[in-house]
């Protein structure tokens, strides 16, 4: 525990100018304690990049970096030689092994209201200052420059800024929101400050910079100041080292000293004036658990609370609050001095919701496979401009076989989709005009009708049954959670009392629990087992392989043996006399868990009230109908590690109960991308840089043909190395052992394809190589990093690729976007829907990918909601369509919004709307982000607006022939309406009235 040294040394010594600590955990430590004795600092955040690597990996890191040093400067540059105490900079040691930015480089700019920008030298500037000219701001470092608006994403800045200027003059700032691109309109700034996204260099000194960039022998992807600036700072080198240091921890200075040896252009050694904080047996670091005993036992010493804010004081229940001095900070410090009690009311700091992406359709380029509702597969060719009776539309082309071309109206865009199958394949095109999709989707609804009417009856009888009534609200629960040694996070809390809800509601629960590996399912899955033990009743944790049932029998039994709760293990290592026992057992209520491969599917038991299943979709048939048996009157759980697509959710929510986990643990680190060059050296240092922290390694080779010879390669350059081989030609069996033996540590390495299986947690290993990455989709590559970086230890990816200067641009930009660690784009996206293709799987079984593959995932999607809400006497609406054919010129101009793929989101997003009201917020949307709409911008939101009118009122038609207006109905009336003239603006006004006219 640092804090009770640091506290006593504070208190004794003069503060040093740097205070060198070992982490981020123990800098935020240092800084509260600074705090309580009045001292002011400045934390560095831990920066642990190697010289040389490339910078992208390290952005967020860097920012923040830049950001704490601006501040620190600031507060020097005021406060030069002042008697007043400076600020202490605190820094995890690896932060200062290079040199960093001077003052010069962290200068800054204000832009304010009614001040008179010249645009052309603001974009030199913010070019020279390291920003990403981009479409769409979404991470900070970029920005996005649209006619007379601004979007700017300062590092410093907790949210982007839009900057509106009437001709040259600004004259609105607002902030706004990442996800949904809208600006706060509530609150307007006077002024905002711009930092550098790297330093603030002038035009010819970045140029300058590049050059010798582009001179170096680096081996990263791309040679430019955004991936190796830092390393050639030598020149602007700040000299931090001037002044007292201490370092936190004793043997510290070692390690300070064993990273100079191994590091190139670090600061000298002599630079260290290293005073290393003695122990203390004076301060005692304690954890508060009762703090009014604690009062009542030292009542003469001073009660100091710590909390970031005045709502936590407020809900304390602490007695002596009023005699308490409040100290504002972040951190947790409990300690106990000879004369103060130091308490913290502050929680571990949590983690952020993993956002969810959406399928976009804005990530279709020409090229791309769309399905169409009622034509089926083609291919997407772009937005074209076509003159229709005398007016220019936007027309979505798509080509279909034998080169026919169908154009449809952009406002319709909601009757396509990209075409998406289980594993990447293509589909066959569909002939325009011959029925034969039709009588596809006749074929493949009808089959849909089948799985969705086993799954709603299979529901609707385990509705009928009566379930076992469990306790939930027993001490033993609030004492194991206390008992797990971390937070729970805000989805682990929430999935727990779901289940709790079921479990004790007097029917049977179905519930499927779905998160990431290494997110808690089976934290959540052991209240519900504890709950049902501690009520009488036995369970059973039901696994797909050997070593799932060894990893979870490991952590299961670890965490509920204490509680009594008797557990064994049933898989094919246990012996045929242990089975027997086990199973004899189980029938006498002498086991009150048993977690198991289908080995268990046969035994009987004698009070069974919970069956938790992980990954079910992995089991076989006759296993899968064993496991309905097992489960057919009691609680049931599923467990899944991929996520069931949103849209299905809605359907099945109906009919059974669903939790998701999308928070990752408080302590999981992320996952460290680099893009490189093969080169035995790189391969080299990747591999004895996770040796060394006592990993392994993951090193996945797509090529079973030449399999061998890699495993020789490697062995050429490490010849120590222990590698495991695996492939699909390998027996399951083999496959299996082979698993066991690397979990257990005998090998380091385990060479692949990328068969890699999903759901089993290794946390040791957290390094993997990804050879001949530009053969892999960028979903593909997204879905394997996901494989390392599952514990507390941060996790490094490396994509390897043969021939940088052969790849394509395309293929040169994936491979960035997924080194640069941020928002992924297109691939985070396809990544997610992969999983959700398999997750959907799960519930509607492997034997659909045919149809799949025919009509495309997201149609299959909608379709089996259509048949789930049916049978469950929920009729989904019937899908109309109105056709327009007004003589008006209307599309979304690509003066006021150039990228076409912004235009075609909104496209989307019109097209789906479904009331006049969805149709404003949209058009105020595109004022706030784009400028006030031109006439053609403006005539398509008018034209939507009368499709959403058409199809509420049952139009199936409106055309015009000069100002005459036809309006058919469904029913076959029809209203025939004369505009003042023919010109757009009368046309579109006489057509509105007349829908808004007519009675619903």
């Amino acid at each position: 525990m640092i804090e009770a040294n640091l506290y006593d040394y504070f208190e004794k010594s003069k503060a040093p100018q740097i205070l060198l600590v070992e982490n981020d955990k123990e800098a935020q430590t240092a800084a509260t304690v600074a705090t309580l004795h009045g001292i002011e600092s400045v934390v560095l955040p831990d920066f642990r990049a190697t010289y040389g690597e490339d910078l992208r990996s390290w952005r967020e890191e860097l920012f923040a970096l830049n950001d704490a040093l601006k501040r620190y400067y600031e507060k020097i540059i005021q406060n030069p030689k002042s008697k007043i105490q400076n600020p202490i900079l605190i820094a995890p040691y690896h932060t200062l092994l290079y040199p960093l930015p001077k003052p010069e480089l962290m200068q800054t700019f204000s832009l304010a209201f009614g001040d008179d920008l010249d645009l052309e030298a603001l974009k030199e500037k913010l070019y020279a200052w390291g920003y990403s000219f981009v479409d769409v701001v979404e991470t900070k470092g970029e920005v996005s420059i649209r006619g007379d608006i601004v979007d700017i994403f300062s590092p410093g800045s907790e949210k982007p800024w839009r900057i509106s200027l009437f001709d040259t003059e600004v004259e609105s700032i607002r902030t706004f929101e990442v996800e949904s691109q809208k600006s706060n309109k509530e609150e307007e700034l006077e002024e905002v400050v711009v930092e550098p996204a790297l330093f603030s260099l002038t035009k010819p000194a970045f140029e300058a910079l590049q050059k010798r960039v582009e001179l170096s022998d680096s081996d990263v992807f791309v040679k430019d100041v955004a991936s190796l600036g830092l390393w050639f700072l030598e020149d602007l080198a700040h000299d931090l080292m001037a002044g007292k240091m201490a370092v936190a921890v004793k043997d510290l200075a070692d390690e300070v000293a064993f990273a100079y040896e191994h590091a190139k252009n670090a600061l000298p050694k002599a630079r260290f004036d290293v005073e290393v904080v003695p122990e203390t047996g004076r301060v005692k670091a304690i954890e508060p658990i009762n703090v009014d005993l604690l009062t009542e036992n030292y009542p003469e010493r001073e009660l100091v609370i710590v909390a970031a804010s005045e709502a936590l004081v407020r809900r304390s229940p602490i007695k002596e609050l009023a005699r308490a001095t409040i100290v504002k900070a972040e951190g947790a410090v409990n300690l106990l001095t000879p004369e103060k009690i130091i308490v913290s009311l502050n929680k571990p700091f949590k983690k952020r919701a993993v956002k969810r992406p959406t399928i976009l359709l804005d990530d279709l380029k020409p090229g791309d496979y769309v399905v169409h509702e009622n034509y089926g597969v083609g291919i997407f060719k772009g937005i074209e401009p076509h003159q229709v009776l005398g007016a220019v539309r936007d027309f979505v082309h798509i080509a279909y076989q034998n080169d026919d071309t169908l154009l449809l109206p952009v406002e319709n865009l909601d009757m396509i989709d990209r075409y998406i199958a289980e594993g990447g394949s293509l589909p066959a095109l569909d002939r325009l005009g011959k029925g034969g999709f039709g009588k596809l989707k006749a074929k493949v609804k009808e089959r849909l009708f089948a799985i969705a009417s086993e799954i709603v009856n299979m529901s609707a009888k385990r509705m009928l049954i009566k379930g076992a009534v469990i306790d939930t609200d027993i001490p033993e629960l609030f004492e194991f959670r206390e008992a797990s040694g971390f937070e729970y996070t805000p989805d682990q809390i929430t999935a727990v009392e779901e289940i709790f809800a079921d479990l004790s509601s007097g029917r049977v629960m179905d519930r499927l629990l779905s998160g990431d590996v290494g997110f808690g399912k089976t934290e959540v899955a052991m209240n519900a087992i504890l709950a049902v033990a501690k009520s009488g009743y036995q369970s059973a944790f039901v696994v797909p392989t050997t070593l799932l049932s060894a990893q979870h029998f490991k952590s299961v039994e670890a965490r509920l043996a204490p509680f009594g709760v008797r557990i064994d293990k049933l898989d094919r290592f246990t012996t045929a006399k242990r089975k027997r026992q086990i199973l004899e057992e189980l029938e006498k209520g002498e086991l009150d868990l048993v977690v198991g491969t289908h080995a268990l599917l046969g035994a009987k038991f004698k009070n069974l009230g919970l069956v938790i299943i992980d990954e079910e979709h992995k089991f076989g048939v006759k296993q899968k109908e064993a496991l309905k048996l097992l489960s057919e009157n009691v609680h049931l759980l599923s467990m899944s590690a991929t996520p069931i697509p949103r849209s299905l959710n809605m359907a099945l929510s109906k009919i059974k109960g669903y939790s998701e986990l999308r928070t990752p643990p408080v302590e999981r680190k992320g996952v460290r991308t680099f893009v490189k060059s093969f080169d035995e050296t790189v391969v080299k240092e990747a591999i004895m840089r996770e040796l060394r922290r006592g990993g392994q390694l993951f090193y996945v080779y797509n090529s079973i043909a030449g399999i061998e010879s890699k495993k020789s390669e490697l062995l050429e350059i490490l010849p120590g190395l222990r590698i495991a081989t695996l492939h699909s030609k390998i027996t399951a069996a083999q496959t299996e052992k082979e698993m066991l033996k690397f979990e257990a540590g005998e090998y380091d390495l385990l060479l692949s394809t990328s068969i890699i299986e999903s759901g089993i947690h290794m946390p040791k290993v957290n390094t993997m190589i990804v050879d001949g990455a530009d053969r892999f989709g960028m979903a593909d590559l997204h879905q394997l990093r996901g494989r390392v970086g599952r514990g507390k230890v941060e996790g490094y990816c490396y994509f390897l690729v043969e021939n940088k200067d052969a790849l394509t641009d395309q293929a040169k930009r994936r491979l960035i976007a997924l080194e640069s660690n941020s928002f992924l784009g297109s691939g985070a996206v396809l990544a997610y829907h992969d999983l959700e293709i398999r997750g959907g799987g799960n519930l509607i079984g492997e034997s659909q990918s045919g149809h799949i593959k025919q009509i495309g995932y997201a149609l299959y999607l909608k379709m089996l909601e259509d048949a789930i809400r049916i049978l469950s006497q929920e009729a989904a609406p019937e899908r109309k369509s109105v056709d327009i054919k007004l003589s008006i010129t209307a599309y979304i101009s690509d003066e006021l919004v150039p990228h076409e793929r912004v235009r075609l989101e909104l496209y989307r997003r019109l097209s789906a709307c479904s009331e006049p009201h969805d149709v404003i917020e949209i058009e105020q949307e595109i004022e706030d982000r784009f400028g006030k709409p031109d006439l053609p911008t403006r005539q398509f939101l008018d034209l939507v607006t009368i499709k959403v009118l058409a199809l509420k009122k049952g139009v199936e038609r409106i055309g015009n022939y000069n100002e005459n207006i036809t309006i058919q109905y469904n029913d076959e009336n029809k209203t025939v309406v004369k505009a003042r003239s023919r010109d757009d603006d009368d046309l579109i006004a006489s057509v509105l009235e007349a829908l808004r006219s007519k009675a619903t």
